[in-house]
């Protein structure tokens, strides 16, 4: 399962009450919600068994988002099986002739050597083969489905976007006399066209740099 981080920036302006303030107004000003996506696709290129979610789902974490044809990978893990079990074979022969001195110690080392890396291979072929049931890395809510049951699916291509509800944010700018008042952990309140009133939050960041213009455009 690969998993990916991205920033959308939510077409919806918002307005920021900051409460650090001399003469006891809070003063206003605009800024934007962004939401930090989780992309989850697959590690190795495979078509799409069963597609669990639809947009909108709510999602617990290690909840079942989509399994992928795993065919290749159940042949693979019956292969190293089978080149495993020849190996143990083989470490037993050699442990027994090295008992009865028919056989060497170098022999036996190679031997015990083999067995680790069949045994070490065989792992790995089961994770793979486990790895094509893939569960959510996150709870929150699916945004976005970009394939659907029976499609293939390049290796690292997204196949669902989840939003956990800790990833929106609020992005604001304020004026050169304001931002000496303001501390990591400060609170605000946030207002928007549509939102729910009373809306609070905390400052989490704040830029070391100046910005002159914002990167998006936006309107209230």
């Amino acid at each position: 399962m690969r998993i990916r981080r991205a920033v959308l920036a939510v077409l919806a302006a918002a307005v920021v009450l900051v409460a650090a303030c001399d003469n006891g107004k809070e003063p206003a000003f605009q800024g934007w919600v962004e939401a930090e996506l989780i992309f989850v696709g697959p590690d190795e290129t495979g078509r799409i068994e069963t597609l669990n979610v639809r947009e909108g789902d709510h999602v617990e974490l290690r909840a079942p988002l989509f399994t992928l044809d795993a065919d290749l990978q159940l042949a693979d893990v019956a292969m190293q099986e089978a080149s495993l079990k020849n190996a143990q074979q083989a470490y037993d022969r050699a442990q027994q002739l090295l008992r009865t001195q028919a056989g060497t110690q170098r022999n036996m080392d190679d031997a015990e050597a083999a067995l680790r890396t069949a045994q070490a291979r065989l792992n790995s072929a089961q994770t793979r083969l486990a790895r094509r049931k893939v569960l959510s890395p996150v709870a929150g809510s699916i945004q976005q489905v970009y394939y659907r049951a029976g499609e293939l699916v390049p290796a690292g291509k997204p196949i669902v976007a989840i939003l956990p509800p800790s990833n929106l944010k609020v992005r604001f700018f304020v004026n050169e006399a304001m931002l000496p008042k303001l501390k990591i952990g400060d609170p605000v309140t946030v207002s928007c066209d549509g939102c729910e009133p009373g809306i609070t939050a905390n400052i989490s960041f704040i830029s070391r740099s100046s910005e002159f213009t914002p990167p998006v455009i936006y309107s209230m």
